[in-house]
């Protein structure tokens, strides 16, 4: 029997339907949640993704604002505009996309938004208020594979997690959400002894390691949920296009083992702009002394 397919998609519906609710009882009392996007230079990929967050602002009532400086910026220049948006009480989330150009600290950028307006959830503050259970904003991609578990009613108390991955971005945040839902979580990388055994223990995998179907049939526990963070373009002949969008996960050896498994794309892709929305809409309830709807 095939796994049963875990839908980012209708997941990512909802938390933007709850996150428009609640906007449009914020403006009907005057008030708007802000997010400022700041974008540099002319990367397509980063265009893109600039404009689908722009778009999912409108769709669900944030104010949203692009602020574009050219190629050539300093970090003096960029860190002036930043702390402009620091100082701003219009603007509840601030989001510098990457990559920025190499003559940019882009440490010092990013080091320089204010915690409280981190809606990527990347700031040493963030991770420790993540780390120590405190209020604050959630790194987007683990917290919507968070939703995702708990929407699909997927236990997490008491269940073997595995991660595979240690980014600072989604493998050690993911990992301490979990752990903070009384999983019991194993992070695993590229130098982990015997990698498909340990998998083979968890009732939760999460596979972010960044190389395309890696994780294969071989490595999942019958029965288990597996959860794809992976995307990765590879060549593909027989593709429309000549390559296709895959996984870190062999999905169709996967989905013969698996209890549940993501799709990719289709599955945990969705859900990061959907927090994002949650996110700037929780900055907005935070920096007020509320909490948001969508945790």
């Amino acid at each position: 029997m095939s796994a049963r397919i875990l839908d980012g998609k209708s997941i990512a519906e909802q938390i933007k339907q709850e996150v428009a609710k609640e906007t449009a009882e914020l403006r009907g009392s005057g008030v708007q949640p802000g997010l400022t996007v700041v974008l540099v230079g002319n990367d397509p990929a980063s265009e893109q993704y600039v404009r689908n967050k722009v778009k999912a602002c409108e769709t669900l009532g944030i104010r949203s604002e692009k602020i574009t400086p050219p190629t050539s910026i300093s970090t003096a220049e960029l860190l002036a505009i930043v702390k402009d948006l620091n100082a701003r009480d219009d603007v509840d989330g601030i989001l510098v996309q990457l990559p920025l150009p190499s003559q940019i600290d882009a440490q010092r950028v990013l080091l320089a938004v204010d915690p409280a307006k981190d809606v990527d959830g990347f700031h040493p503050v963030s991770v420790g208020n993540l780390v120590t259970q405190r209020p604050g904003l959630r790194s987007c991609t683990p917290a919507g594979i968070l939703e995702m578990l708990k929407r699909y009613q997927i236990p997490i108390k008491g269940a073997r997690a595995v991660v595979v991955g240690r980014s600072d971005i989604v493998g050690k945040p993911c990992a301490m959400l979990l752990l903070h839902e009384h999983a019991t979580v194993t992070i695993c990388h590229s130098r982990t002894q015997d990698l498909p055994g340990v998998c083979r223990e968890a009732d939760i995998l999460v596979a972010a390691i960044g190389k395309a179907e890696m994780i294969t049939a071989d490595y999942i526990k019958p029965g288990a949920t597996v959860i794809d963070v992976g995307s990765n373009k590879v060549d593909d002949p027989a593709a429309p296009k000549g390559s296709r969008w895959t996984g870190d996960v062999h999905f169709e050896s996967a989905k013969e083992v698996a209890g549940a498994i993501t799709p990719v794309p289709g599955g945990v892709g969705p859900l990061t702009i959907a927090m994002l929305m949650a996110n700037t809409l929780k900055a907005f309830r935070l920096r007020r002394g509320a909490t948001a709807v969508v945790a």
